[in-house]
């Protein structure tokens, strides 16, 4: 998530190291049991050319934590016809260019913020715009394949408005859209050493033109789905820095939930700033995982499995 301000600039790589031509991403998938499932633990030869190789010794894999009621949905199960999701890809490649215009203040029903933000980046240069509309990608490929009807707030392709949406425009959107679901995905920018995804849930609000108070619960299972789906195939721990390691946090300070009137959650999907999640951030082969992961929460939660 946006952590950095309208004229937050990432890091760019050199010029020499950005002539040499980029190793290919290799990703090793290792299935390891235990005693009520498995996990999966991703090592990875990132895109931007660091590596990392993950154990229980360095970074614990998530055990596999069910929430009451969850279980994967079979491929019998998963049809998903008839059910609309939106697809909340954080940020905009675009937003860069636009400083000015993102800065523009919106009302989110407890206060007034900012239209949008720039996102974060890897140290690299690789940016939070650029993973986003990646995984969102990729996933709406696979819900489209389960018979979902799937909508973007943004694509990439914005024509009238190279830039955002702003917050509460793709508040608007879901709540348009009359959809059975909304993920926001994001990956945060903290501090190196700081690990892990976590799920934002919206909190009870009613102030303005925010009344979040239908949507908490619905949302509440939607993102313990998503949760229990993402480190199931990722094998990521949930975050070491925010949530008290349960994967889940609660907030009031956010438009885009503030203001939505379907069940929505933001998912943060590692730490962008943290090299070793940095790796997985930057390796496509871990995105599919990630994109899968979502996907399998939210079939789960449309499916009442």
């Amino acid at each position: 998530m946006s952590y950095a301000g309208p004229g937050f600039e990432p890091p760019q790589p050199s010029r020499s190291r950005a002539l040499l031509r980029r190793p290919l991403t290799v990703a090793l998938a290792v299935l390891v049991l235990g005693g009520a499932g498995g996990w999966f633990v991703w090592g990875a030869v990132a895109d931007d050319g660091g590596s990392t190789s993950l154990s229980s010794g360095e970074y614990a894999p998530l055990s596999p934590f069910q929430p009451p009621g969850f279980s994967a949905p079979s491929e019998a199960a998963a049809s998903l016809a008839g059910k609309v999701v939106v697809i909340d890809p954080g940020h905009n490649p675009g937003n860069f260019k636009h400083t000015a215009e993102i800065a523009r203040k919106v009302n989110i029903g407890t206060k007034l913020k900012e239209c949008d933000t720039t996102g974060t980046s890897t140290n690299s240069g690789y940016t939070e715009a650029e993973f986003t509309l990646d995984v969102a990608r990729r996933l709406r490929t696979i819900l489209e394949q389960r018979g979902a009807t799937v909508k973007f707030t943004q694509d990439g392709d914005r024509t009238a408005y190279a830039f955002g949406p702003c917050v509460d425009e793709r508040a608007r959107m879901g709540n348009s859209a009359h959809a059975d679901a909304v993920v926001s995905v994001h990956a945060d920018g903290s501090a190196q050493g700081n690990r892990g995804f976590h799920v934002i849930l919206p909190g009870t609000v009613h102030q303005g033109a925010a009344d979040t108070r239908p949507i908490v619960a619905a949302s509440r299972r939607l993102g313990e789905r998503v949760k229990t789906g993402f480190a199931d195939r990722t094998g990521s721990a949930p975050s070491n820095y925010i949530g008290d390691g349960t994967g889940l946090d609660t907030r009031t300070d956010l438009g885009g939930l503030n203001l939505s009137t379907v069940p929505k959650v933001f998912i943060e999907c590692g730490n962008m700033r943290d090299n070793k999640d940095a790796a997985l951030l930057t390796s496509g082969a871990w995105r599919q995982e990630a994109a899968q992961g979502i996907s399998e929460g939210i079939v789960s939660f449309l499916s009442g499995s």
